[in-house]
């Protein structure tokens, strides 16, 4: 892999839904790094700050100065080092596989196998990062992995079955176009259950959606059948509405209520 190219990533979900995802380069993923590391160095320094103020406050109790005085280099390596890992491991979990500097690159953390990332995997790369702030060989060692590795891992990733890819921003597609004959969306009575379905839907999920819909008449009926029943299944999956909203839906129909949640009421990027 060169330095400014990137491969993709060929997820099939257990319905046999398939997408690409393009895999982040090593230069985003530095980027993004070198954002995260001014935020990380922001933070140590509003915490030494604020422990500098605390020590002159209480200069005065021997029994702290002392500390102090014998502990601070240990106390600084410490802060460093618990900084450093936290702060990937909060953000990637609260944010979903992303940190600050990700979020800005378009970046996201996620499992190789298309699987839901785990907190364990989470806290597993962010440990290897010990190995990458090393200004010794482990550094060299996690750089040229990054570099050499066919999908950009790093050792951390390597160990934790995870890849970075860069989300797309799609076009909003001709929704009208597409829905034009579309009567009421059942799934309007049931805003909760909307909401989880665009929480929960990747934008390559809604396009694949969209798309099914968009190509309908050039499939044969069985095809047609075939295809709206797997992406309806897949949809199914991530949010359960009541039989009062789908009663009576045919899995077009069904796709057809996704494709409008996911689009017209919040626009999936």
């Amino acid at each position: 892999m060169s330095l400014g190219k990137t491969a993709s990533l060929e997820v099939r979900t257990p319905e046999g839904i398939s997408f690409s995802l393009p895999l982040a380069s090593p230069i985003s993923r530095a980027v993004a790094w070198l954002l995260d590391g001014c935020v990380i160095v922001a933070i140590i320094f509003g915490i030494s700050l604020a422990m500098g103020i605390l020590a002159t406050l209480f200069a005065g109790v021997p029994v702290i100065n002392e500390f102090i005085s014998d502990f601070a280099q240990a106390i600084q390596v410490f802060l460093v080092f618990i900084v450093t890992i936290f702060y990937g491991i909060t953000l990637e979990w609260l944010w979903n596989g992303r940190t600050l500097g990700k979020r800005l690159l378009g970046l996201q953390v996620v499992d190789e196998r298309g699987l839901n990332l785990s907190l364990r995997q989470i806290m597993l790369r962010n440990f290897f990062r010990i190995l990458d702030v090393m200004p010794t060989l482990f550094y060299l060692i996690g750089a040229t992995s990054c570099l050499l590795s066919k999908r950009c891992q790093r050792l951390g990733d390597i160990a934790a079955g995870t890849l970075v890819i860069r989300r797309m921003k799609l076009p909003e597609p001709a929704i009208d176009q597409v829905l034009a004959k579309t009567g009421y969306n059942s799934f309007s009575g049931w805003p909760h259950l909307e909401a989880r379905l665009r929480q929960r839907a990747t934008p390559e999920e809604a396009q694949i959606a969209f798309d099914s819909l968009l190509r309908r008449d050039e499939l044969d009926p069985a095809s047609r059948l075939s295809v709206f029943a797997r992406v309806a299944d897949h949809f199914r999956s991530y949010a359960e509405f009541p039989e009062e909203a789908t009663l009576g839906l045919s899995d077009e129909q069904y796709v057809r209520n996704v494709v409008d949640t996911l689009y017209r009421k919040s626009v999936v990027v």
